[in-house]
């Protein structure tokens, strides 16, 4: 006798494209950025640091402005200055980054997101794009309105830029730049920890607090400064201004690449333990 096998139902299913799986994964974890409070809570507040910290900053300089030096007036830097808001906007991306991960631990929702998806590597890296994403149109967005409001006040004493000018355009763009990259280091620094409050508080210590305890050791080392996370990447945006701890700085793209370096650094050790932990 001769058996005939027919084919079973559930060998008739076809497994997904590749292609398909990442596309899934990314409308997902957009539906999730965009359906939480927080980031837009968040968002807003990177955006409105931005733009009206450098505005009050760029009031401020034009009120005193007869009162400066020639000394300070050389190093004017107007590019630079109506975008100072970024460096407290840092703090706004960076919880955000956080949340993107921690959120999830916290709720228990990434074991669901993980039994839809057991490539976890994917779901990082669709984290990472999505973000990524969101967070450089918004900070970009908010950067070049506070470049052009910042150059508005300073205008009313002559001294306003336009994107033309020198290293401007650059300056603008970094910055939107910088933002994201601190994002990424954030997410990496989340996945890592998973606990909101640590994870905070380890990037907020390595952006904030790191440059102030390295700025107590003997001047024989101000060279490690240029090099901290926060520092180099600040470069971009605080290219043409005095430093204050008397080091030169990087130059503004080598400063950003070098950041750039720690969250590629920060995301491989997340993706390194994330296949590794149970979730």
């Amino acid at each position: 006798m001769s058996v005939t096998q027919t084919p079973t139902m559930g060998a008739a299913v076809r497994a997904k494209p590749a292609g398909r799986i990442g596309t899934n994964v990314l409308a997902s974890e957009w539906t999730k950025i965009r359906s939480v409070r927080s980031t837009y809570w968040t968002l807003f507040a990177a955006a409105a640091t931005t733009i009206g910290l450098s505005a009050i900053v760029c009031a401020v300089y034009v009120a005193q402005y007869a009162h400066l030096t020639p000394k300070s007036k050389a190093g004017f830097n107007p590019a630079s200055l109506s975008l100072t808001g970024a460096i407290l906007a840092q703090l706004a991306i960076a919880v955000l980054g956080v949340l993107i991960v921690t959120n999830e631990h916290d709720s228990g929702m990434i074991r669901t997101t993980f039994a839809a998806v057991p490539q976890r590597l994917t779901v990082l890296a669709a984290k990472a794009a999505v973000f990524t994403a969101v967070t450089l149109a918004v900070t970009t967005t908010a950067c070049f309105i506070a470049f052009f409001t910042g150059q508005a006040i300073l205008s009313a004493k002559g001294i306003g830029v336009g994107l033309g000018a020198p290293g401007a355009l650059r300056t603008v763009v970094g910055s939107g730049l910088y933002l994201a990259v601190l994002g990424l280091l954030a997410l990496g620094i989340g996945t890592l920890i998973r606990k909101t409050a640590g994870a905070i508080s380890a990037v907020a210590g390595m952006i904030f607090v790191l440059p102030m305890l390295v700025s107590l050791l003997p001047s024989s080392m101000n060279v490690i400064q240029k090099f901290l996370p926060s520092n180099a990447g600040q470069a971009i945006i605080n290219s043409g201004l005095p430093s204050t701890s008397g080091v030169a700085s990087l130059s503004p793209w080598v400063g950003l690449g070098v950041f750039g370096l720690y969250a590629i650094v920060a995301l491989g050790a997340a993706a390194f333990t994330l296949v590794r932990r149970d979730a």
